[in-house]
């Protein structure tokens, strides 16, 4: 189970305020200056932090954490992530749309295993949401018949 991720965005404010919407949240300033986290009080403790753009995650050194520092930007990521979301599918879409961001619902079938509204934020990071009529067709394909029916047999990890 995720229970948290972080991002990166051109306008912090305005992507955290979208995806509190989006998750019945609210928003909060985060420990690093510029970024927010949104925090929907679900009984997960989900929660999504939202830095400015280009600040990156980076391995301290011995026993030292983790910290946050500037990098350059990219313009597209390879992360996502699929969120249950307490909103409907014509309120993600009004939220996307209104943000001038790519909101499209895909429909099981039409050549994906479950349905999910791809909501792509600043038109760069994509998040896959589905309200809770989508959720039980999701868990239904994530069970082990159906996902060894796409994949195959999972691969035998030999130890080294």
């Amino acid at each position: 189970m995720i229970l948290h991720i972080s991002i990166d965005a051109h306008n912090p404010l305005q992507v955290a305020t979208a995806l509190a919407e989006v998750f019945n949240g609210k928003v909060y300033k985060f420990f690093t200056p510029g970024s927010y986290i949104v925090m929907p009080f679900d009984k997960y403790g989900t929660h999504i932090v939202v830095f400015k753009e280009g600040d990156v995650w980076v391995p301290g050194t011995d026993a030292e954490s983790a910290r946050v520092l500037q990098a350059e930007p990219t313009k597209l990521v390879a992360n996502h992530a699929a969120i249950s979301v307490p909103t409907t599918q014509k309120q993600i879409e009004q939220i996307g749309q209104r943000e001038g961001w790519r909101v499209l619902t895909r429909k099981q079938g039409d050549g994906v295993p479950f349905s999910a509204i791809e909501f792509w934020v600043e038109n760069r990071i994509l998040f896959e949401f589905l309200p809770p009529e989508f959720t039980p067709q999701y868990l239904q394909t994530m069970q082990s018949q159906t996902i060894e029916k796409m994949f195959g047999q999972p691969i035998k990890l030999v130890p080294v």
